[in-house]
């Protein structure tokens, strides 16, 4: 069964693929040549995901699912939230991670959690998938692996950083990871 991930982002593609079954086909927007851009104008992780798997599906007329995610602190009043990966503005992870840091320069309440949601439009009809990861933010960047937060965040119950863990690890707890074994589960049960 082919499935068509929304996304342009190699290390997530890789990520994903991971956790699927081995009897899903996964293709990239960059596969089917889709570069459109599509405006996240949601006020929610699972609105976004919706809007672009709309999108896609509509145009291509193939099964599709798109994720949003991001990272929530509570000190932050749920900044960055939908505005995860352009928070600084610039689109680039490192200055995003900086502006986080510098906002809580002296916080004590680190509390955070990452969280992920799917759409998936398979044969016309919509589904959802959302997985949380709790943790806290570290007060300087920890290890060189993954991507986006991953070098503030450490999950609960946990000493390292994500950027510190395998990509085995990482997977095994993570937001992304958890709605993926739900969208894993879902797919086992209908092919």
């Amino acid at each position: 069964m082919e499935i068509v991930f929304a996304t342009h982002n190699q290390h997530k593609l890789e990520e994903v693929m991971q956790m699927l079954p081995e009897n899903i086909s996964l293709l990239s927007l960059d596969d089917i040549g889709f570069n459109q851009e599509i405006e996240e104008t949601g006020d929610t992780f699972a609105l976004n995901a919706a809007i672009k798997a709309k999108v896609i599906s509509a145009s291509t007329e193939r099964n599709v699912f798109a994720d949003d995610s991001g990272l929530v602190i509570e000190a932050l009043n749920g900044a960055p939230g939908i505005y995860s990966a352009r928070y600084a503005g610039t689109g680039n992870s490192k200055d995003n991670i900086v502006k986080v840091l510098n906002e809580l320069k002296g916080e004590t309440n680190r509390n955070a959690y990452f969280i992920a949601v799917i759409c998936l439009i398979l044969d016309k009809k919509e589904y959802y998938f959302e997985g949380r990861i709790n943790g806290t933010i570290t007060e300087e960047i920890m290890g060189e692996e993954g991507f986006g937060y991953d070098p503030i965040f450490i999950p609960e119950g946990h000493s390292l950083s994500f950027a510190q863990m395998s990509p085995e690890q990482k997977n095994s707890l993570s937001h992304r990871g958890k709605a993926v074994e739900l969208l894993h589960d879902f797919l086992l049960k209908k092919h």
